[in-house]
């Protein structure tokens, strides 16, 4: 029996120890070709850049001390990279303020004094109520790309005052982020294919000083990537001009401007695309300067096709005082004197068109839902006049409608509830029945006689 007992033990014995070094196997198969951005010990590698919080070694992390009266401030690989994957843990204590990534970033030498200015895209760590947390912040740059309002879902991944694993993905012009392995943010861009590696601490309110950021088991891996697959109905951020990537066809997504002609576009007035008023050239739907009036010249253009249910992205860039729109629903069967009727995306410069201040409390300036509903205040959401804006509309089966502005969400209402139908008549189309009903319609590109340019306009439609 003590045999047979000693047998059993040597065998429970050596079949645990397999397993341990199995998982051991797996475990160390699984770094094959992951680099330690940080050594446990010592900061070589990094440099201090930007603001003067301090950086130091605390157990087997980073840590960033916030510190009062000093601008961002970033610990920055003296190495540069391009395409990776970069994994790492952050804890920030407190929720007043926020953290990020820096991912092939640059340095202006000139800024802060002499101690750098760190621009480039981040990956946002933010505590706050906000929760976008994996969103793409350029910082010192263009400012947000990938707000969170644009993958609701994900705002729940963060984890206060605990350490989340964060995973980013910068493959050739494709930069993708995970928090605690939900998928957060996908961006495709167009420029800064190499630069380095930052973690910020982010400049503070005075009762914050002391306060810390932690980052740990920083890796990075550089050849053999293979990237983590992502949700296809995760919202794709694509900064390429008229350009569909392989993920969006994969999603359905679909040019409706091609960027060369005017194929698939007609006059409110004819099957045919306006003789004048209107430009297709670089890359840009352009309507052209006239006298300031709706439809006056070249006149409204309008889709071929009609939609019911999609999610509807343009880019527009307008001129000092400019006033346009981007409608749905039309259906050309309202008889109007100037511009075709629809829902409309309002697309103005609310500081030089009087438009701005008609109407009730703000309801015709950019990207609200003209005459109807006054948009998001958030001047985040805002780029100045001259350069390129991205709207978005969303229209869902169950008729609920979103309008975003540079990926932050501007508002939000139901087609055809009672709070809609109220709103329709105190307004300038109460003499319209069921106006913004239709189960069809049009989408419009408007001539209002000012130069206002288009491009990137996509849809995604239900299969």
């Amino acid at each position: 029996m003590r045999r047979n007992t000693l047998f059993k033990s040597v065998l429970v014995a050596a079949m645990v120890s397999n397993v341990v070094l199995a998982y051991a196997q797996a475990d160390k198969s699984n770094d094959k070709g992951w680099t330690n951005l940080f050594d446990g010990k010592t900061l070589n590698g990094w440099k201090t850049v930007g603001g003067k919080a301090p950086y130091s070694i605390e157990g087997d992390a980073i840590v960033g001390r916030m510190t009062k009266g000093t601008p961002n401030s970033f610990l920055i690989t003296e190495k540069e990279y391009g395409d990776f994957i970069l994994e790492l843990d952050i804890k920030l204590e407190g929720k007043e303020t926020n953290s990020g990534i820096q991912t092939r970033s640059h340095l202006d030498p000139k800024g802060n004094d002499g101690r750098g200015r760190v621009y480039g895209r981040q990956v946002e760590i933010d505590p706050s109520a906000r929760a976008w947390t994996g969103g793409i912040y350029d910082e010192a740059r263009r400012g947000w790309i990938y707000p969170l309002d644009l993958n609701e879902n994900a705002k729940t991944a963060y984890k206060a005052e605990q350490f989340n694993h964060i995973r980013i993905e910068a493959i050739g012009d494709e930069l993708l982020t995970w928090v605690n392995d939900i998928p957060v943010s996908y961006v495709v861009d167009t420029i800064d294919r190499t630069g380095f590696i930052g973690l910020q601490v982010h400049s503070i309110p005075a009762q914050l000083d002391g306060k810390k950021v932690y980052f740990k088991n920083v890796k990075i891996k550089t050849t053999d990537l293979k990237p983590k697959g992502f949700p296809k109905d995760v919202y794709i951020v694509n900064l390429k001009p008229n350009e569909v990537v392989d993920a969006e066809k994969k999603k359905g997504v679909k040019l409706l401007f091609d960027g060369k002609t005017n194929t698939g576009w007609r006059s409110i007035h004819s099957d045919k695309f306006p003789e004048r008023g209107w430009e297709v050239k670089d890359g840009q739907m352009t309507v052209l300067k006239s006298d300031g009036g709706e439809s006056t010249n070249g006149g409204d253009i309008v889709t071929k096709d009609k939609y019911a249910v999609f999610d509807l992205s343009f880019e527009f860039k307008l001129s000092p005082g400019a006033n346009s729109g981007v409608k749905y629903f039309v259906t050309l069967k309202e008889k109007s004197k100037g511009s075709a009727i629809g829902l409309e995306y309002q697309v103005l410069d609310d500081a030089l068109h009087p438009d701005a201040k008609l109407g009730r409390d703000g309801n015709r300036t950019l990207a609200s839902l003209y005459d109807l509903i006054t948009s998001n205040r958030d001047e985040r959401a805002r780029r100045p006049i001259g350069e390129w804006n991205r709207g978005r509309v969303v229209v869902t089966a169950d008729n609920k409608v979103e309008h975003y502005l540079n990926g932050i969400k501007m508002l939000s209402y139901e087609r055809g509830s009672k709070a809609f139908k109220d709103l329709v008549q105190i307004s300038k189309y109460k003499d319209w029945e069921s106006f913004g009903e239709a189960e069809e319609g049009f989408i419009l590109l408007q001539d209002h006689g000012d130069r206002v340019s288009f491009r990137s306009i996509k849809i995604n439609t239900p299969n």
